[in-house]
């Protein structure tokens, strides 16, 4: 037992100090910006924010900053608190726009076969359905290609 009690003890003596929960930095600023400015619409609207939901977005709080900082009358050591606070909040960076998509290769092989095989048979749907892929995409398959040459070898005879 005395090996357990030493152990508890000694993990006891050792643990880090917790922050203090009882003060608020951010309360304390926007306290003393509406103390020195109190018809300020933003400062009264951050206020309302910051009691209504618990926090303020990184936005909001860049913002309370640049108001704190042309107030003579707050310290610098909350200013830097704030500052910290900022520097901790999440940022969101959004991507670029990726490189652009190289432009699709037209397909001029297959244009020609695919008017003279409807000029014959307007209503074969399968040449049809190839000139609508070919106008959409700007290129066929292989295999569509292959079955496109086989059409035009069956149906128009040269």
């Amino acid at each position: 037992m005395p090996n357990l009690f030493y152990n508890l003890t000694l993990c006891a003596t050792f643990t880090p100090m917790a922050i203090n929960p009882n003060i608020d930095i951010i309360a304390q600023i926007i306290a003393e910006v509406l103390k020195a400015k109190p018809t300020d619409a933003f400062c009264q609207s951050i206020q309302q924010q910051y009691f209504e939901r618990g926090g303020l977005s990184k936005k909001q709080l860049e913002g309370l900053q640049g108001k704190a900082q042309r107030i003579a009358g707050i310290p610098a050591s909350k200013l830097a608190t704030l500052e910290a606070i900022i520097k901790k909040k999440h940022v969101t960076h959004r991507s670029s726009i990726s490189a652009t998509m190289p432009e699709a290769i037209v397909d001029t092989t297959s244009l020609p076969l695919i008017t003279d095989i409807l000029h014959q048979y307007p209503s074969h749907k399968r040449v049809c359905l190839l000139k609508h892929l070919l106008e959409k995409n700007g290129t066929l398959s292989t295999s569509e290609k292959e079955e496109l040459v086989k059409f035009h070898k069956i149906l128009i005879k040269n």
